[in-house]
């Protein structure tokens, strides 16, 4: 067997071993792709009429939500852009997750949004693990994903030409060929298009799906360090809390002094005594990867300095960096607009492979039969026609 015989048995049995949960994530990732565009333009009470007043604390923005939500405690707040609602979430490991959209300056509630049963977060949760528990399912697209990297590869091989007159053909679709080659064409010549982007995607997919992978990435880029996951600060249990103004609304008054220009602010709310205050600016409400992570003791009021991976945007390193903007490559929001556009592009053929490669295998698989059965027909007819001869 040659090496590209061998490399066409791999990719065969590869796509097919991975075929549907690849398309599945596919698709999933299509419909997820403008989540945020479709959202806001479908969904009034994410805005407000701006005013000329200051914004409700959180402290008080907390109480108007908390009413509203009977027998939960708000998780966290987050105070967007001018003229949007302030969002209170609620959020419990696999028991819940709801939103509360506020007017912030009259603390009005627009809208109480149950999220985990809801269309965005539910195509998230089939994108991710395909609506099966978590730690079942996130194992499984991460190895299709990484099926599909090697895909991509083992591909590029069996596709890249002997010489310059197949390298012509190899780059366009022939549109007036009969089905079985615009199917093959379509399958090779959009594949290697995106072959780039789609590595891009299944890398940064790998880098949410696999611990280790995230790990060994971290440790390539930082030079041999460990990556310490998110984990409370913790406040000083010891200290005399005697504050007037509630330590949320001071550690948000401070967070929009020293982040003047930040388009987002979150707070966590302290769970229990012992937690710490968590907040976060970002200064482009489009992505993620430029915020600043702080932490504050609930009771002394000093900042604590980052002990894990999320820290300020200023002190980050290589391996930092790349799970900042693990999330915002693989949706295409890094590059705007036009990224999310390539990323849905990107992704749609995605899902058209393993049908167009389906159908490659299929009609190759009944073409072999179909002369099979010729073979044995005209052997049964040369027998037929020996035996009259024989008996004439």
């Amino acid at each position: 067997m040659t090496l590209k015989k061998l490399a066409g048995k791999i990719h065969l049995w590869l796509g097919l071993g991975s075929g549907l949960i690849v398309f599945m994530v596919a698709i999933t990732g299509c419909l997820y792709a403008f989540q945020a565009e479709i959202q806001e333009a479908t969904e009034p009470f994410r805005f407000v009429k701006p005013q000329q007043q200051p914004v409700l604390p959180p402290s008080q923005l907390g109480r108007i939500a908390d009413s509203v939500m009977p027998g939960k405690h708000i998780t966290a707040l987050l105070y967007g852009k001018p003229g949007t609602a302030a969002q209170a979430m609620y959020w419990k490991y696999e028991a819940y997750y709801d939103l509360v959209f506020l007017d912030p300056y009259t603390g009005a509630v627009q809208q109480v949004k149950d999220m985990k049963h809801s269309f965005f977060p539910w195509i998230l949760e089939g994108h991710e693990f395909l609506w099966l528990p978590e730690k079942i399912g996130r194992p499984i697209v991460a190895t299709a994903t990484l099926l599909f990297a090697a895909l991509l590869i083992s591909g590029l091989y069996l596709w890249w030409p002997r010489n310059k007159n197949g390298r012509r053909q190899r780059f366009s679709i022939k549109w007036n060929a009969r089905w079985r080659r615009r199917n093959y064409d379509l399958h090779n010549v959009l594949g290697f298009y995106i072959l780039t982007v789609g590595l891009i995607l299944a890398i940064t997919g790998l880098v949410f799906g696999f611990e280790w992978f995230a790990k060994g990435a971290y440790y390539g880029l930082t030079g041999g360090k460990e990556m310490v996951p998110y984990f409370d600060m913790g406040s000083d249990t010891t200290a005399i809390s005697e504050h007037t103004i509630p330590p949320v609304d001071q550690v948000y008054l401070h967070m929009r002094k020293a982040f003047p220009q930040a388009e987002n602010i979150q707070l966590y709310y302290p769970q229990n005594e012992a937690s710490a205050i968590d907040a976060n600016a970002n200064p482009d409400a489009s992505t993620y990867w430029k915020v600043d992570y702080t932490y504050w003791d609930q009771h002394t009021l000093n900042e604590i300095p980052s002990r894990h991976l999320w820290k300020r945007f200023r002190e980050a390193n290589a391996g930092d960096m790349l799970m900042r903007m693990a999330y915002d490559i693989h949706i295409g929001a890094i590059w705007g607009l036009w990224g999310k556009v390539l990323v849905f592009c990107t992704s749609l053929v995605v899902a058209s492979l393993p049908v167009t490669g389906f159908l490659i295998w299929w009609g190759r698989r009944n073409k072999h039969k179909k002369k099979g059965t010729r073979k044995w027909s005209l052997r049964l007819r040369r027998k037929h026609i020996k035996e009259k001869v024989e008996k004439a």
